[in-house]
């Protein structure tokens, strides 16, 4: 019986700003390792028996994240599909049962989110071949995890009898939402509750067929969605409007806390993290004597039990304790680690006030390489732009805007006007207002310019695409 792996990486990450923002998530960032946590999660599926390719699940704003990232590690998913808006977890897994199931009803999904952590990955394929017995008894199988403490922020389930013929296999007495410290404590004294970690595995067949009993609207517009969905690229883009028309629903409200086929699997010793927060990714971190997770140019003196992590200018801290600093180009932030929770409020008011360090770095990652602002003021601003070998913007105008480049790594292909220009190192061109411009990378290195914008309005949005190999509009 095959085995379908279903990564969904739509999250937004909140909780992990600054490093963390809407365009780049936590999933693509590589907190706790030289991967990214989306990487970590595809490469955890090596040495599972009967695996095929995975489905990947994202929203369109991320697709050639995904696409590249995954790329880089040589893993290529037999389908990735955009969700147009989102709907939570339970449409996106049942996105990928109404795929799988047109080549395979009985194929055996097994459903990952993207950001989390898991050290033991021999432990895990182990738990993922016990699960499977369960999944073919037609039980939807949740993975539990041990609790180590009284946390209140995840979801617990209490277990019920053992299962025949399914090792460390138990049906579900009942799910429980966050409970406050007392109640959790009890649940950890008690010994039967576990966390709900998010995993999943089940056949396709048994998931649609207790959607259809349970959630028939949700699962009627997924199929119109997929129906009325758009091949572009290697991409499967689900009909807007009939997704937007979805129930959204977790699958754990939708399905889980409804159905009498739960099962959870224990799931012991598995080092999983959420990581939900910037004091969770402390835990799994590296510690030194004092307890500190120091991470890049960083000077402490009498500093314990803090997390440090700069991505840029050096930052000394003196005489602190359980503190989370975390420096970007265009933010710090600094707060205890009894408050990490509340980084959300943070990120809601940057929103209120109409600004952009909730969505974007200051270095933006585009499918053909990246743009980083490196300074700005009345009518200027000036970008690094880093363009991969063989790879080219799109054919454009700009209706306010004149724009200067100046090469200093590589060789650039320039389409300008009624002119095609080839620029070496310290070699430049000007873009007037409105002239039809393209900038390629023909080489086998990096390129890398300067553009020194100019005019009366500089934005992102002020960008007429003529012809674009990637798709977009």
């Amino acid at each position: 019986m095959a085995l379908i792996p279903v990564i969904l990486s739509g999250g937004s990450g909140t909780r992990m700003w600054p490093l963390s923002r809407a365009g780049y998530p936590k999933q693509f960032l590589a907190l706790n390792g030289e991967h990214s946590l989306l990487q970590q999660t595809a490469t955890r599926l090596q040495g599972l028996a009967d695996v095929a390719a995975p489905i990947i699940i994202t929203n369109q704003d991320q697709r050639f994240l995904v696409a590249e990232q995954l790329r880089a590690i040589h893993v290529a998913p037999q389908s990735l599909v955009l969700e147009p808006v989102g709907r939570n977890t339970a449409p996106a897994v049942a996105v990928a049962a109404v795929i799988a199931a047109q080549s395979d009803p009985e194929a055996l999904l097994l459903v990952l989110p993207s950001d989390h952590v898991i050290e033991d990955t021999a432990k895990f394929r182990v738990l993922v071949d016990q699960a499977r017995a369960a999944a073919g008894q037609g039980k939807l199988v949740t993975f539990g995890i041990q609790p180590t403490r009284a946390h209140t922020g995840y979801g617990y389930i209490r277990r019920n009898m053992p299962l025949a013929g399914a090792a460390g296999a138990y049906s579900v007495e009942r799910f429980v939402e966050k409970p406050n410290a007392e109640t959790a404590q009890q649940f950890v004294d008690e010994g039967n509750y576990y966390w709900n970690s998010g995993m999943f595995l089940f056949k396709a067949s048994t998931y649609l067929a207790e959607l259809e009993r349970l959630q028939p609207e949700m699962l009627a517009q997924v199929k119109l969605a997929i129906d009325k969905g758009q091949r572009d690229l290697d991409f499967l883009r689900l009909d807007p409007e009939a997704f937007q028309a979805c129930p959204s629903d977790s699958i754990d409200y939708a399905v889980m806390e409804r159905t009498a086929q739960a099962a959870v699997l224990e799931a012991a010793d598995l080092g999983w993290n959420d990581i939900g927060s910037w004091a969770a990714l402390s835990e799994v971190a590296q510690h030194d004597e004092a307890g500190n997770n120091l991470i890049g140019d960083v000077l402490v003196e009498n500093v314990s039990n803090s997390y440090i992590r700069t991505e840029g200018r050096m930052v000394a801290a003196i005489g602190v304790q359980d503190l989370v600093i975390v420096e970007t180009t265009d933010a710090v932030l600094v707060a205890h680690k009894d408050h990490v929770q509340d980084v959300k409020k943070i990120v809601d008011r940057l929103q209120q006030a109409g600004r952009t360090e909730h969505l974007l770095h200051r270095r933006v990652y585009r499918p053909w390489g990246n743009y980083e602002g490196l300074d700005q003021g009345d009518r200027f601003q000036v970008k690094r732009i880093v363009v991969k070998p063989g790879a080219s913007l799109s054919l454009q105008m700009h209706h306010h805007r004149a724009e200067h480049w100046i090469v200093v790594r590589g060789t650039a292909k320039v389409v300008n006007g009624d002119k095609e220009l080839l620029l070496s190192e310290n070699q430049s061109t000007y873009i007037p207002l409105g002239a039809v411009h393209r900038l390629e990378n023909p080489g086998k290195v990096m390129l890398e310019l300067i553009e020194v914008q100019s005019g009366a309005y500089l934005g992102e949005d002020d960008i007429v695409r003529l012809q674009d190999v990637y798709g977009r509009g």
